[in-house]
């Protein structure tokens, strides 16, 4: 697993373990147990023997730390955080073993990122849209297995829940106003309050596409 597979300024060492226990509001010592423990986020190392992180390990520690507070314990965050790709990749591979692919259209440039790097820390191939017209082209392009949209969009987001819901793609609708019920009525398949907790909207994007834990344990033979 890693983050690091986008860009190469991403893996470039910047922050300090200082700096980043100050952005994440985590201690020191905290970070350094579990360097130890886990071993999933190794930073560099300075010829000082200071360790030096990288962006892409800043928001890889930043999901862990959201987690964390949304109620996953430390082992469980890093085994997330830890998966092998390939192994994610066939968990949530379609019949031709193409990856799940999931549309993002959020208003929010930040939000979109970090929601896209839950996303694709469980696998899926995901297109970001930040307006209505962009989301109804890669909607089109893409024929994504599930839309994530934020219903404050630009250009009507309701509008569009319907329209991208009138057919058999799940809608997960989302916004920071209490639009649950306008989103039942535009046919979304599911709303969530923002901001999110990213155990609960990774769990309920993985039971939109019929692959989470709770639904493969129900398909399972009996004993």
């Amino acid at each position: 697993m890693s983050r690091a597979a986008g860009s190469e300024s991403g893996r470039q060492p910047i922050y300090s373990i200082g700096a980043i226990a100050s952005m994440l509001g985590v201690e020191t010592a905290t970070l350094r147990a579990w360097e130890d423990r886990y071993g999933v986020v190794v930073p560099a190392r300075s010829t000082g023997d200071q360790r030096v992180y990288s962006r892409d390990e800043l928001e890889q520690l930043r999901f862990v730390v959201d987690l964390v507070a949304s109620g996953t314990t430390p082992a469980a965050a890093h085994r997330l955080l830890a998966e092998p790709s390939d192994d994610l990749t066939s968990r949530d591979a379609d019949d031709d073993g193409a990856r799940m692919v999931v549309l993002l259209a959020e208003r929010d440039r930040y939000a979109a990122e970090l929601l896209e790097y839950f996303l694709r820390t469980e696998g899926f191939d995901v297109c970001v849209a930040l307006d209505s017209e962009r989301a109804e082209h890669l909607f089109t392009e893409r024929q994504p297995h599930l839309t994530i949209l934020d219903l404050m969009m630009a250009g009507g987001g309701l509008a569009l829940c319907a329209r991208l819901a009138d057919g058999d793609t799940p809608v997960l609708a989302m916004s920071a106003l209490d639009l649950s019920n306008q989103a039942m009525a535009a046919r979304a398949s599911a709303f969530l309050a923002k901001p999110v907790l990213p155990l609960q909207f990774v769990s309920t994007v993985r039971d939109l596409l019929g692959s989470s834990a709770m639904i493969r344990t129900s398909k399972m033979p009996v004993a």
